[in-house]
């Protein structure tokens, strides 16, 4: 995009992938210069939750989340909750997450996933935390864990219908969007775009996953969400700077930041 735009808050990133390991630090020194403002960075278990809370010392606008993703849920060790507790205190831990059930792959037996994500549900409660969580093609247990536990929280990458959507904005949460937005077989994402408050949007990139058209299948960052912010404004009516400026507004509500 020929445009600059600012105040972007990605708000699910994966930094610590071994993609970014080549050029990790020069990314990160730059990305502020280039609109960034704020990156959550989402853990999928308890090392890459370390090295999230180690990128969030070194780099101020940077922040993390401890979680289990699950597909990890098969490899969570004994004590692992109370481990996740005690990443939790840290002051730039802003989310239980990313967690929940992916019924696609099925890398963790489902009764594993289940059991590992009610008790991540539980100790977010336990500590007042929002949650992030993961959903695909397992949308009714999904639903029925959030409307048991009501965390605060967002549903990333969404992939639901626009009812379904309208079932998480009632629990309180919000929504996040990634590049999968500016696919030529998006239509359902953009049917729930069009049934969400704007207040209840967030973007994000999932990277180094989901880049956006026209950068797609190359290794995505934060500096392409001006693409995924322009796909959304489209269907909300909206300025893309304007968009962006809500999302970021939403993120430090979600995250307390």
């Amino acid at each position: 995009m020929e445009q600059t735009y600012q105040n972007i808050f990605d708000t699910h990133a994966h930094y610590d992938h071994p993609r970014f390991d080549k050029d990790r630090q020069d990314l990160l020194t730059t990305l502020p210069s280039r609109g960034i403002k704020h990156i959550l960075n989402a853990a999928a278990d308890i090392p890459s939750a370390k090295a999230g809370i180690k990128m969030a010392e070194t780099y101020e606008y940077i922040y993390a989340s401890a979680g289990i993703h699950p597909h990890e849920a098969k490899d969570a060790y004994e004590n692992y909750i109370e481990e996740l507790a005690k990443l939790l205190t840290h002051p730039k831990v802003k989310a239980v997450g990313e967690i929940g059930l992916d019924y696609h792959y099925d890398f963790s037996p489902r009764e594993t996933q289940l059991s590992v994500f009610e008790a991540q549900l539980k100790l977010a409660k336990e500590q007042n935390k929002p949650v992030i969580i993961h959903d695909r093609e397992a949308h009714q247990d999904t639903m029925n864990l959030l409307k048991k536990y009501k965390p605060s929280g967002v549903v990333h990458c969404y992939s639901g219908s626009a009812e379904m959507a309208g079932e998480i904005i009632k629990l309180g949460m919000y929504i996040g969007f990634t590049g999968v937005v500016t696919f030529s077989g998006a239509r359902k994402a953009l049917e729930a775009i069009r049934a969400i408050p704007a207040d209840r949007l967030v973007i994000e990139t999932d990277c180094p996953y989901m880049a956006p058209e026209p950068k797609r299948g190359r290794r995505c960052d934060s500096s392409l969400l001006p693409y995924t912010a322009a796909a959304i404004a489209k269907e909300k009516g909206m300025d893309i700077q304007a968009l962006i400026n809500q999302t970021t507004e939403n993120a430090h509500r979600l995250f307390e930041i």
